[in-house]
C-alpha cells in the first residue's frame, strides 16, 4: 500500500507516517520506537499501554542478552513516562521470559524498574487468564500474563462504572445493619475484577478470563502475539476519558488504536514492522466504518457443554484409562 497515508474516514483524521504529528485522531506509525518517541510532547498521552516483545524469539523480534532487553525497554519506558500526563495510566502487559527451561517472570523486573526506578505507583496488578497455548512437557502450561497497572501520581483517572459487569447475584440483599432488607449489590454492576477461576485468595479480584487471539478468533490476523482488542477496551474506558490519547509502543496490528477510536479517543501507535503496521491501517479504517469484524466486549468465554464431539472423550482414551486403573490396584495391592 501507498505511504505516507494523509486521510480522512468518518469525520476522522487519520495519518500513517513515520513521525508524530498533532491535530490528528489517529496517528499510526512505521519507525522504531525510540525514534518515534522522540517527536511526541512531553504530557500529551492519558493512557500508555503495550505489549512489549518478550525477547523469546517471536517471529518479529530479534533475540539479545536479557540484560540489554531490559536496558532497551528502560529507555522506553522513560520517555513512556515522559509524555505521559499527570492524571495519566501506563500499562505494561507481560508474560515470561524462558531460557534453558527457567522461567523468569517479567513483571517482577518491570516492577523494579517502573516502580524503584521511575517512581510510579502500582494500582493493581491484573492477572489475564487464557485458555489457549502452547502445551509444555516439563512445567505445567503456562495459561497467564500481567498487566503492570501504574499511575503517574495519586490524582488518577479511574472510571470504574463504565466497565462494571453484570451482578451474578443481583437480588441479594443485606440481612443486618442499616441496610437490612435492601440491594446489597451496585444497581449498575459488580467490579471486573470479580472475575476468576482457580487462583488463590489475594489474587481473586485481579483475574480477567478473556480469551487470547488464537486461530478461530475473529480478530486473528498473521500477527504471533496479537492483542485482544476486549483487553484494551476495559483498561480504556476505566482509564480515559473521551478525547484522550492513548499510546501504543508496540502497536502491532493496532488494536489498541482500535479501542481508543471505538470509544471517542485518540489513538497513536507504532512498530517496526511495516506488514504489521499495513494491517493496522487496514483494520482501523475497517473499525471506523463499522465493518471489522471483533469480539463483543463483555461476551461470555465459551465454556463446552459435554455433548459436543469435541468435547467427549475419544474411545482409545478410554482403554488406556482402564489399563492405568488396572495397574494403580496392582501397585496399591
Amino acid at each position: 500500500m501507498e505511504f505516507p497515508v494523509d486521510t480522512v474516514v468518518r469525520d476522522k483524521k487519520i495519518l500513517y507516517d513515520g513521525c508524530f504529528k498533532q491535530g490528528y485522531d489517529v496517528v499510526l506509525g512505521w519507525n522504531s520506537v525510540l525514534q518515534f518517541l522522540k517527536h511526541i510532547p512531553n504530557d500529551t498521552a492519558t493512557l500508555v499501554i503495550t505489549s512489549p516483545p518478550y525477547n523469546i524469539g517471536k517471529p518479529y523480534e530479534h533475540r539479545v542478552e536479557f540484560k540489554d532487553y531490559l536496558e532497551w525497554q528502560r529507555k522506553v519506558l522513560k520517555r513512556c513516562i515522559d509524555i505521559l500526563s499527570p492524571k495519566g495510566s501506563l500499562c505494561w502487559e507481560v508474560g515470561n521470559y524462558i531460557e534453558n527451561g527457567e522461567v523468569f517472570p517479567l513483571d517482577v523486573y518491570f516492577y523494579n524498574i517502573i516502580k524503584k526506578e521511575f517512581g510510579l505507583h502500582l494500582r493493581n496488578r491484573i492477572v489475564w487468564h487464557f485458555g489457549h497455548g502452547l502445551h509444555a512437557s516439563k512445567r505445567f502450561s503456562g495459561r497467564y500474563e500481567t498487566i503492570l497497572w501504574f499511575t503517574k501520581k495519586d490524582d488518577y483517572i479511574f472510571n470504574l462504572d463504565a466497565v462494571r459487569v453484570p451482578q451474578k447475584y443481583p437480588g441479594k440483599r443485606s440481612y443486618k445493619g442499616p441496610n437490612k432488607g435492601k440491594p446489597s449489590s451496585h444497581p449498575l454492576g459488580k467490579n471486573p475484577a470479580d472475575m476468576w477461576r482457580i487462583i488463590l485468595r489475594d489474587w481473586e479480584k485481579e483475574l480477567w478470563d478473556i480469551p487470547n487471539v488464537k486461530s478461530n478468533h475473529p480478530e486473528k490476523t498473521i500477527h504471533p502475539s496479537q492483542f485482544p482488542i476486549e483487553l484494551v477496551e476495559r483498561l480504556v474506558l476505566a482509564l480515559t476519558n473521551e478525547g484522550d490519547v492513548v499510546f501504543d509502543p508496540f502497536v502491532g496490528v493496532g488494536s489498541s488504536i482500535i479501542a481508543a477510536i471505538l470509544h471517542n479517543r485518540k489513538g497513536v501507535g507504532v512498530d517496526k514492522e511495516r506488514q504489521y503496521t499495513d494491517i493496522a491501517f487496514e483494520r482501523i479504517t475497517k473499525a471506523l466504518k463499522g465493518t471489522l469484524r471483533k469480539r463483543p466486549l463483555g461476551k461470555p468465554v465459551w465454556r463446552p457443554k459435554g455433548t459436543e464431539k469435541v468435547a467427549r472423550t475419544p474411545p482409545e482414551w478410554n482403554a488406556r484409562a482402564r489399563t492405568h486403573t488396572k495397574i494403580s490396584e496392582w501397585v496399591k495391592d
